[in-house]
């Protein structure tokens, strides 16, 4: 388990948001505080047009990581939602191809399917927030894979349906597969290295700058810290897709459920 996700199961993550806004903000204004004492303000604006252009430009390059990284964070979340709602609608699909198959097939063959999506949701779900995976989803997955398997059709309907069957069941146990790699999978830790290092340099940047108003640059850098550290938490919450507060949650399995047991 990454050090990530350990945050993410154990701190609450509108807490854990809330912690980190208040430090970056904390840590900022001490800075200052302690800046001006020491580093007057007639010594820092002697400097204030050449800082101003290196700002400008290291303003750019750490903002450029930062968006790049929250757009990489979401794609990642949106494709791992999209994946799961491809995997449940194979196991829907696989549901609906019994009706061909013998009555004793059949019943066997909802009866898996229905304890599939029950230990993906009882059991499965809960290991992804710590990326591990369920034996017990694969233990019945292979159990579907020797019935179909070890099914002998009997006419041409129930022949296209196994074929059909069984191309359903790979496409489900790839897209189980994906959602796996997906909830043990996180941002490499030089990236995080790399944004809470240019953070501190971007922000301490701004201190630099010579202002005779101490309260109006008080409160810019405050802001832009709790603006970056806003956008820090973002890319934290969302690194996991099932991991947190804000994680996928498995209703599309769920809502399945009533529909399996029914029939």
């Amino acid at each position: 388990m990454s050090f990530i996700q350990f945050l993410l199961i154990y701190v609450p993550t509108v807490l854990l948001g809330f912690l980190i806004i208040i430090i970056y903000v904390f840590l900022t204004i001490i800075s200052l505080v302690i800046l001006r004492k020491y580093y007057p303000t007639h010594r820092r604006k002697s400097h204030n047009d050449i800082a101003g252009f290196i700002f400008a430009t290291l303003g750019v390059i750490y903002a450029v990581i930062l968006a790049f990284t929250v757009v990489v964070t979401w794609g990642d979340f949106d494709k791992a939602n999209e994946i799961t709602n491809k995997e449940a609608n194979c196991i829907a699909s696989l549901y609906q191809n019994t009706t061909p198959f013998p009555a004793e097939f059949r019943e066997r063959l909802k009866g898996e399917l229905k304890e599939y999506v029950n230990a993906i949701v009882s059991d499965e779900w809960q290991k992804m927030a710590k990326g591990q995976r369920s034996s017990q989803v694969e233990e019945i997955q292979e159990k579907l894979v020797r019935l179909y398997s070890g099914f002998q059709p009997k006419n041409e309907i129930q022949k296209i349906f196994l074929v059909e069957s069984v191309k359903k069941m790979n496409e489900a146990s790839e897209m189980r597969r994906l959602r796996l790699v997906y909830a043990s999978t996180g941002i490499h830790p030089i990236l995080y290295a790399i944004l809470i290092v240019g953070s501190f340099i971007t922000i301490a940047f701004t201190m630099l700058f010579g202002t005779e108003n101490h309260i109006e640059q008080l409160i810019m850098t405050a802001s832009l810290a709790a603006m970056i550290a806003f956008s820090l938490f973002t890319i934290i919450a969302l690194d996991y897709p099932f991991t947190g507060s804000f994680s996928i949650e498995p209703n599309v399995f769920i809502n399945m459920l009533p529909a399996l047991i029914s029939n």
